[in-house]
């Protein structure tokens, strides 16, 4: 068998020839890799900048540095403090025998000397104690700034204030300002400009034509419609309030009834005197004060007059059960209309019991029951939410009458004797 023998390279290493020329080249890369890194180190040492030699090199800072520290050498001003420790006549502590310490020049902060020599210090003291100099707002600037809040806080309200007041001044003017939009159909009733185009556009339109603007409210213009008829219709709505009698007042006894027709105009409100000592007003929800149901109509009286409206006619209203109630009336089921029990207000409210308020907010987009409760407006939401959705309710209504008819309850069968 033949002998492979082994190879010298020129650095001297014997090595195989498979195995051998896989570990030299290795070596060889990884000693070119550790003299590259050394140059690299030895370029970084050397970049360090070497002082200024020529006049030309020396920045701006240098020639300030020699500046202040020319007057210590050659500056009558600037002698020894020894010398000025004698003339006052005060003793001058002696020096220890030190070896003589070389002074190193203070490091620059930011293009300027951290700790000038004394000299230059005087000199800047001196400049800031006379009047007028550079050195005095920068002082006056720290006092400002240390100042206590509370002692220079009505300066800062007295600006804001100012702020205000030029603001609103502004925002007058442009309201003054505002161009007026000329209406070219005059004899169109500013209701209906009103109805289409928004209320600016109606109040416009009335200014124009020389007629007075609507007293009634937003909510008024919502819930009650103007120029229509004013007596009883077909369809009524109807609102009570209570108030508390018997201990702490749990139980409700009747306090006034009203009732509005299909246009929300009222047809009927009165307060009724009460039959039982009122130990609670509810004044907050109810409205009712002691003066109101003083001179009332008697119950009696009442009951047989509203029961006497409704009769024949569709009963409209918000959990109107409860004013069934307490008025000990009853209303057929056929002709009665609850806002709080009609599934699509539920669904669109996502509510099981929603309040009347709640769905004039989410459907009518009007705030009803904002402090005490007035049954003449509660009764005109109730008919005005009624009335959106009336085509749609009756013929619910109607499908279910028919579907009943078509499809008859079936007769429980007999049970079989045993």
């Amino acid at each position: 068998m033949a002998k492979v023998l082994p190879k010298k390279d020129k650095a001297g290493t014997v090595t195989n020839t498979t195995t051998g020329t896989k570990k030299a080249k290795q070596k060889k890369f990884w000693a070119k890799q550790a003299k590259k890194a050394k140059k690299v180190i030895v370029q970084k040492k050397t970049s360090h900048a070497l002082p200024p030699k020529s006049p030309q090199e020396f920045s701006s800072n240098w020639k300030a540095l020699q500046e202040l520290l020319k007057p210590e050498k050659s500056g009558p001003d600037n002698k020894p403090a020894a010398e000025k420790l004698q003339k006052e006549g005060e003793k001058v502590p002696e020096k220890p025998h030190t070896l003589p310490i070389t002074k190193k020049t203070p490091p620059k902060v930011n293009g300027h000397l951290k700790g000038s020599p004394p000299a230059a210090k005087e000199a800047t003291k001196s400049q800031a104690g006379q009047p007028g100099s550079p050195g005095e707002p920068k002082q006056e600037e720290k006092k400002k700034k240390r100042k206590v809040k509370g002692h220079d806080g009505g300066d800062d309200d007295n600006t804001k204030q100012k702020k205000k007041k030029t603001e609103e001044k502004h925002e007058e003017q442009n309201k003054a300002e505002a161009p007026k939009y000329d209406i070219w159909f005059d004899d169109v009733d500013p209701d209906d400009i009103e109805s289409a185009l928004g209320p600016e556009a109606g109040k416009i339109a009335r200014e124009k034509q020389g007629i007075p603007e609507k007293k009634s409210s937003s909510v008024e213009v919502v819930l009650v419609k103007e120029r229509a008829f004013e007596g009883l219709t077909r369809t009524i709505a109807m609102d009570c309030e209570m108030v508390g009698v018997g201990p702490e007042g749990e139980e409700s006894i009747l306090a006034r009834v009203s009732l509005v027709n299909q246009f929300g105009k009222c047809v009927y409100d009165k307060h009724v005197k009460p039959s039982e000592h009122v130990t609670d007003y509810r004044t907050a929800v109810s409205g009712i004060r002691p003066q109101d149901i003083k001179n009332g109509e008697a119950f009696k009286v009442v009951q047989k007059e509203v029961s006497e409206l409704l009769r024949g006619r569709i009963l409209v209203g918000h959990a109107v059960h409860n004013d069934l109630k307490i008025l000990f009336l009853a209303h057929p089921k056929k002709s009665t209309r609850d806002t709080q029990k009609y599934k699509p207000f539920r669904k669109r409210v996502q509510s099981a019991r929603p309040s009347l308020k709640l769905l004039c907010e989410k459907i009518l987009n009007v705030t009803v029951q904002t402090n005490e409760h007035c049954s003449i407006q509660d009764a005109q939401a109730a008919m005005r939410l009624y009335t959106m959705e009336k085509k749609h309710w009756e013929a619910a209504i109607k499908e279910k009458h028919y579907q009943g008819i078509s499809t008859p309850s079936k007769k429980p069968s007999a049970p079989s004797k045993s």
